[in-house]
This record gives C-alpha cells, sequence and structure tokens, in this order.
C-alpha cells in the first residue's frame, strides 16, 4: 500500500470530517488514516488506485484538495 496526504479547502467542523472520511472511502480502495480539523489534511493509505480517484471523490462532496508535498 502507498500512502499520500492531502492538503484540504473548506474543512471547518466535524460534519466535513465526517463528509471527508465517506467521500474517500467511496473510492473503494482508499483507507482513511487520520483526519485532521486543525491542519485541514487527511492522512490516508490506499490500494492500487490513482490519487486522482481520492481528489475528484472530495471535489463531488464540495471540497477542494491537492496533494502535499
Amino acid at each position: 500500500m502507498s500512502e499520500f496526504s492531502l492538503r484540504i479547502d473548506g474543512m471547518h467542523c466535524g460534519s466535513c470530517i465526517r463528509r471527508v472520511s465517506q467521500a474517500l472511502a467511496s473510492t473503494n480502495s482508499v483507507v482513511v488514516k487520520e483526519v485532521r480539523l486543525g491542519a485541514a489534511r487527511v492522512a490516508t493509505t490506499l490500494e492500487p488506485a490513482p490519487v486522482d480517484l481520492s481528489i475528484a471523490a472530495l471535489a463531488k462532496a464540495g471540497y477542494t484538495a491537492r496533494l502535499e508535498d
């Protein structure tokens, strides 16, 4: 499994954390390790699936995300 972190814009509350986790889980290959509200980031692992799928799932849920360096 590979790991990656995404910086997420527009995440403000516990409900946002739930929506972000659900959006990423909908890709069927992403496992959410940690969603940090204060840092506006999510750490994930995935079984072969492109990062683009995760970013697209978050966009569908109303969040802008970008891969962290």
